[in-house]
């Protein structure tokens, strides 16, 4: 079974940064493009970043670009999210999963919390 695990959320202060890794394992990570996917308390899930199997090419949401990064390293089976300049609303569960047509792709993992204080 697929295993995608998130880890290095927190709380942080309006302005602060955080690194987010997902640790992949039991299926091809390298063949997979790959998407971080966030959900704020009380609404829907939205898309932040997607990067394609190689890591060559990425896409990001309008809220997010100049201040996220999305990287991978398909030697060590990890995805990246660098996250500056936070903001309040940046407050989310982010989850990395795998690229498809739908928001969340076969695979997923269980989030990390994101929460940046005023």
């Amino acid at each position: 079974e697929a295993h995608l695990v998130e880890s290095g959320g927190g709380l942080v202060q309006a302005g602060g940064s955080l690194n987010l890794s997902c640790a992949a394992s039991r299926f091809l990570f390298a063949r997979y493009g790959m998407k971080w996917v966030c959900e704020a308390p009380g609404e829907g899930a939205d898309g932040v970043a997607s990067i394609n199997a190689d890591g060559e090419h990425t896409y990001y949401a309008d809220s997010v670009k100049g201040r996220f990064t999305m990287s991978r390293d398909n030697v060590k089976r990890t995805l990246y999210l660098q996250l500056t300049s936070l903001r309040p609303a940046d407050t989310a569960i982010y989850f990395c999963t795998t690229a498809g047509g739908s928001l969340f792709g076969v695979y997923r993992g269980q989030g990390t919390q994101v929460t940046v204080s005023s």
